[in-house]
Formats: C-alpha cells, sequence, structure tokens
C-alpha cells in the first residue's frame, strides 16, 4: 500500500513527471500503463536550445556563417532527435548573402552530476546553398562538422530541478533511459543500485 501512494505521488511532482499506476473509475483496480518516468514536451527542448542562438562563425576577410535557431523534430523509430540548422552565408568572397540549411541529428544521455539532458552523437546532412556554385559549398561544406560540434555537441536540451527529482530520490529510484516520443522525451526510472 504504501509503495503504491509512493507511485502516485509521481504525478503531483512538478515537471511533469508521470505515474505508474493509475486506477479504473469503474472498478477501482490497476489498469497497465508505462513505468514511471519525466516527460519533457518538444516546445521544452525547443525553448532550451533556442538560448545558444544565433551563432556566428566569422573566417576573417573572406565570409561569415550565422548559424540561426534550429528547429528540432522528434525521430522516435531512431530514438533521437532532428535539429534543422538555418544558416546564413555573407562576406568579401560571396558579394551578397546566401541562405542555406543542412540537418543534424543527434542521440541524447543523462548527465547525473548537473541533471542535464544533453546532445551526443551528431550525424549531419550535407550543406544546401541553392543560390551558390557547387565548388563554394563544397568548401564551407567543411566547415559544417565543426559548426555542428560547436553549437550542438553536448549541449543542454532540458535541465531537471532538485525539486522534481525529491521524490523520486525518496523511491531510491534515479533517471535512466531517455526514449524519443511523438511529443518530445521521456526520461525513465530506474531503482538505485544498491
Amino acid at each position: 500500500m504504501r509503495r503504491r501512494s509512493l507511485l502516485h505521488s509521481l504525478v503531483l511532482v512538478p515537471g511533469a513527471l508521470v505515474g505508474a499506476v493509475t486506477a479504473h473509475a469503474a472498478d477501482g483496480g490497476e489498469q497497465d500503463a508505462p513505468p514511471p518516468g519525466y516527460a519533457v514536451s518538444t516546445g521544452q527542448l525547443q525553448a532550451a536550445v533556442a538560448q545558444r542562438f544565433p551563432l556566428r562563425y566569422p573566417v576573417p576577410g573572406v565570409l561569415d556563417l550565422e548559424l540561426r535557431t534550429p528547429r528540432l523534430r522528434p525521430l522516435p523509430e531512431q530514438n533521437r532527435l532532428l535539429a534543422e540548422m538555418a544558416l546564413e552565408a555573407s562576406g568579401p568572397a560571396l558579394h551578397q548573402t546566401h541562405q542555406g540549411s543542412f540537418d543534424v541529428d543527434f542521440a541524447l544521455r543523462y548527465e547525473a552530476s548537473d541533471r542535464t539532458v544533453r546532445a551526443q552523437e551528431l550525424r549531419l546532412s550535407r550543406l544546401r546553398f541553392p543560390s551558390l556554385r557547387p565548388d563554394v559549398v563544397r568548401l564551407l561544406d567543411a566547415y559544417a562538422p565543426s559548426m555542428a560540434a560547436q553549437s550542438l555537441r553536448e549541449v543542454v536540451l532540458h535541465q531537471l530541478q532538485p525539486e522534481d527529482l525529491k521524490a523520486i530520490d525518496a523511491m531510491g529510484m534515479q533517471p535512466g533511459e531517455i526514449t524519443v516520443t511523438d511529443t518530445g522525451l521521456r526520461i525513465g526510472l530506474v531503482l538505485k543500485p544498491l
């Protein structure tokens, strides 16, 4: 009985914790439900990422690259997130401003030391600059891995607050596996090692 009330208390913890047990309205019984976890919406992730952008990458006397705020999209079938990156290139070597883009998808990990969810294992596509000559795009493509690494690798996508973890800790649990869903992330809960 005590464990059931602790599981029900997960629903009340701030920060979108979702409970493991729900009751049938008709008979008061228990139904199957996902294990306890912490839900983070795509909107929350987007807001966290937006704080880091725009980013500028100058190549003195040649060109300036500006990376705009990426648009995040869940890839639940791959358990990854996709960042659609908008890019602007300008400067003396280009004579005018050109709009481009590239995509980066990445996995996620939980960092217990500061209670954060971070990007890892970046994979990126080639740069797309419709108004630039292919040889110039190939030259700029050399900068894409560095830009992606500097802008997204280990970026904090979400930080759990101490009050979010208070009830979890009292139950002897801790954040575990991160699952990408259609609406954002679900951080599973696992028992702490004895």
